[in-house]
């Protein structure tokens, strides 16, 4: 089962439309938007950005909204990765690649080249055979100012 909106409370302001991968989302502005099942891919983005708490997620909870800078980015333990790529793969976004070799390591990791382009899904910590990847959400500001 996808997301789905709840056209009662949509206000059709189209934030879940502009942050969807797979352009699920289809509405017109200031109309009740809806979710294409078929290219639903459950990455949760569209209800942590909605501001009307109108998106349910797959398992019938409503989501809730949270400022982007604090969505869950992936950390990647490079001593249990072992440059396998399914992490890059997985992501809908493609916002992680694959580093060059460095010092004595002779494999690349994963990293997140493109930090604004991660929805923080999860999906490469779910798809990491061999857990290297933890979801991790950012520090507010005021506490990472202070260390």
């Amino acid at each position: 089962m996808s997301h789905t909106i709840n056209p009662e409370v949509c206000i059709g302001d189209g934030a879940c439309k502009r942050v969807c991968p797979t352009k699920a989302i289809s509405g017109e502005n200031k109309k009740p938007h809806g979710i294409n099942p078929d290219l639903c891919i459950d990455c949760g983005a569209c209800g942590r950005i909605c501001p009307r708490a109108a998106v349910i997620d797959n398992i019938g909870r409503v989501a809730t909204m949270m400022k982007r800078p604090t969505w869950p980015k992936p950390e990647i333990d490079g001593k249990k990765c072992m440059s396998c790529n399914i992490c890059i793969d997985a992501c809908p976004t493609a916002c992680l690649a694959l580093s060059g070799a460095a010092g004595t390591d002779k494999h690349g990791h994963p990293y997140i080249r493109h930090e604004k382009a991660c929805i923080g899904c999860g999906f490469c910590a779910l798809e990491c055979p061999v857990d290297a990847i933890i979801m991790v959400s950012p520090a507010p500001k005021a506490e990472a100012a202070a260390k």
